[in-house]
């Protein structure tokens, strides 16, 4: 049994009793569960009976424990009674416990706020334009022709392109650093992979020659021993190498694809461009819809629901990081941060993740929108045939909640397409020409 009452920021007060009978028997697993780890005279440790306890340490020594393995119950049959959806853990306090009266204790609960919707159907959204030009395949065409170029030794000074092969050693106030020297280094000049200033002063030495040069390390510079040092690197020249481009022919057309003739690689890759461009329009106009969707929606998110949101953020970067071998604390000194610093950098992106996907919900449910049979078995379909695995035995792997989760995301793709196709599409909007 719970009454309710409402407080501010869409949090309710739960008054909720637990009957004597029901706290009895939570009384008496609890002794069961922790009478052992009492040791009184006259009885072996763990055997002594449950009155004997609570005579030398109090009626109450148990009652603690016995809370703790009933409550939860009781809370939880309290939201069904009410249709409450809790999003975070409720704060408690006992105000009465005994063991003729039971228990009575409050929660108070966040729960999932309450979405006030603006306009959702019809929005206006200027229409994207995604243009593909000669210039941008002609592009596409050269990085074709970058990752199949080859370097060729040369017989001249370093210019600004070529790849070299160093031995340097840097050194600050004529002392050397951990990490600033190096044997047989290869670089390309004009690369940017050395701090600013180092590429440039290797122009016009030749194989051979040794040169030391000036640099000074930026002010943010991951080393702070370093940060705004000026360096002197001692630079050893071994080899010289510019980069030979392959002819743009129908021979390079057979060597990097599977057409005979250039043109019909210029098609292939138009096309593709093309085809790329139409889905940047759809996902163009799908996430300006949404976002005015968001905006003309009233909520009010909590703070509980944005921090988790920024914790699956943060845990979802130090994934991508460790996929590529860097720790996230070694991400955070690089960058001259911390875990709390970067998780709170997040905090306004996550807001808007948490209301977005509040809103979408809410449209949802305004639109009646469902998830059949049909289609659930053809999510199932698909993520098994992702995973590798025979469609009977995956649905074998799969829970209850794991069938709702993908209903849940099945109403939520099925109403942003609701949106989008409401949209009304609009010219763009001409910039005035200065």
């Amino acid at each position: 049994m719970a009454t309710i009452e409402k407080l501010e920021h869409d949090q309710v007060k739960l008054t909720i009793e637990i009957d004597a009978d029901t706290f009895n028997a939570a009384l008496q697993q609890a002794y069961v569960k922790n009478g052992k780890h009492y040791n009184i005279a006259g009885f072996r440790k763990g055997k002594a009976p449950r009155k004997v306890i609570e005579s030398m340490y109090g009626e109450g020594v148990f009652f603690e424990d016995a809370f703790e393995l009933c409550w939860g119950d009781a809370y939880d049959a309290a939201l069904e009674e009410n249709g409450l959806t809790a999003v975070d853990k409720p704060t408690l306090d006992i105000e009465k416990i005994g063991k003729d009266e039971g228990v009575v204790f409050t929660a108070v609960v966040q729960l999932k706020p309450t979405v006030k919707l603006g306009a959702y159907k019809g929005i206006e959204v200027e229409q994207p334009t995604y243009t593909v030009e000669d210039a941008d395949v002609n592009a596409e065409i050269e990085k074709e022709r970058e990752k199949n170029a080859r370097f060729v030794d040369v017989e001249r000074a370093v210019e600004n392109g070529d790849r070299v092969v160093i031995d340097y050693s840097g050194s600050v106030d004529g002392v050397q650093f951990d990490g600033g020297t190096a044997e047989e280094q290869t670089l390309v000049i004009g690369s940017n992979t050395f701090i600013p200033g180092f590429e440039e002063q290797l122009i016009g030495m030749n194989v051979g020659e040794e040169r030391d040069i000036t640099v000074t390390f930026p002010e943010e510079y991951h080393a702070e021993n370093l940060a705004g040092k000026e360096a002197v690197f001692h630079i050893k020249l071994h080899n010289v190498q510019f980069k030979e481009l392959p002819e743009l022919d129908d021979e390079f057309a057979k060597d990097v694809s599977e057409f005979d003739t250039l043109a019909e690689l210029i098609a292939d890759k138009r096309k593709k461009m093309e085809e790329q461009a139409a889905k940047n329009e759809k996902i163009a106009i799908e996430n300006i819809a949404l976002k005015t969707v968001c905006d003309n929606a009233e909520v009010e998110v909590p703070e509980c629901m944005t921090e988790r949101q920024a914790n699956y953020m943060l845990r979802d970067m130090g994934y991508r990081l460790q996929m590529s071998g860097i720790s996230l604390e070694d991400y955070c000194r690089y960058v001259g941060t911390d875990l709390n610093a970067l998780k709170a950098s997040y905090h306004d992106e996550a807001a808007s993740r948490v209301k977005m996907q509040l809103v979408i919900e809410a449209v949802g449910k305004a639109e009646n929108v469902t998830c059949t049979d049909e289609e659930i078995a053809e999510v199932i379909k698909e993520y098994a045939e992702n995973n590798d695995m025979p469609v009977e035995e995956f649905e074998k792997q799969i829970s209850d909640d794991d069938r709702e989760f993908l209903s849940d995301r099945k109403i939520a793709e099925k109403t942003v397409a609701l949106i989008v196709d409401n949209v009304k599409l609009v010219p763009a909007k001409k910039t005035e020409e200065k």
